[in-house]
């Protein structure tokens, strides 16, 4: 399918119409940025790379009852996914301490959390994509009680798929950020699942396979990005594929 006006370029990917007013094209980019955009980069392939992990990983969950925005692959860089309306509200699920939780609860990197923490932060750049709860999400409008009850439910039902699956390919899912949207009143799983978005540590040497590697100047982050499409897929980026699924 051809795309068609570019809509939106953000600090990975950009958005494109085509001539199906549900569909849209996604580009995937190979900026890499952190830090709310203060520290900026290039990966090499990042963006072959994540569309084709995040395609991946789109399929493993339709394979088990999880729907999501997601249509088909279209190239190395881009797929072509539903058009939602995106809610504001990034929903970030937790099982081992990292990143700002640790920082947060003073909890020393690498400890296994009894149970899940799931957290919501407002989608808002000018603010940096602050942390807030029910109470903050219902005064803003961002979303209803009930949706707010399904994208709960469908993070937490991801991070136990997920986590079961990547445990075979050697993988320990730390935590992961996910986006929803609603297409035609449905709410929807959108943006994408990859390094990106997910801190993925190997399962006997504890190496970080994220982009974690880019935020704390560790090298390797083209690297680390093409061991997870190995370990998913058996196979390195494809710069020309088109699937129908």
């Amino acid at each position: 399918m051809d795309k068609q006006q570019l809509l939106y370029e953000g600090k990975a990917k950009k958005v494109y119409a085509t001539a199906d007013p549900d569909l849209l094209v996604v580009e995937y980019k190979d900026d890499a940025t952190a830090f709310n955009g203060l520290k900026r980069g290039q990966i090499a392939d990042k963006g072959l790379m994540n569309n084709q992990i995040a395609a991946h990983f789109f399929r493993v969950l339709a394979g088990n009852g999880v729907p999501s925005h997601f249509v088909r692959v279209l190239s190395g860089r881009e797929m072509l996914v539903k058009r939602l309306s995106i809610l504001p509200v990034e929903v970030v699920v937790r099982y081992i301490a990292a990143g700002s939780l640790s920082k947060r609860l003073g909890l020393a990197e690498g400890t296994p959390l009894p149970s899940p923490v799931l957290e919501f932060y407002y989608k808002k750049d000018e603010l940096g994509d602050p942390l807030v709860n029910e109470y903050h999400i219902r005064v803003l409008g961002l979303a209803a009680p009930q949706q707010v009850a399904e994208i709960s439910g469908q993070a937490l039902q991801v991070g136990k798929l997920l986590t079961a699956y990547l445990r075979e390919k050697a993988i320990v899912l730390v935590d992961f950020k996910l986006e929803f949207g609603l297409f035609h009143g449905q709410v929807l799983l959108g943006d994408e699942i990859s390094p990106d978005t997910c801190r993925f540590w190997d399962a006997v040497s504890g190496e970080k396979l994220d982009k974690d590697r880019f935020r704390r100047d560790l090298g390797g982050v083209g690297e680390a990005y093409a061991e997870v499409l190995r370990r998913l897929t058996g196979g390195e980026p494809e710069r020309n594929v088109e699937s129908n699924n």
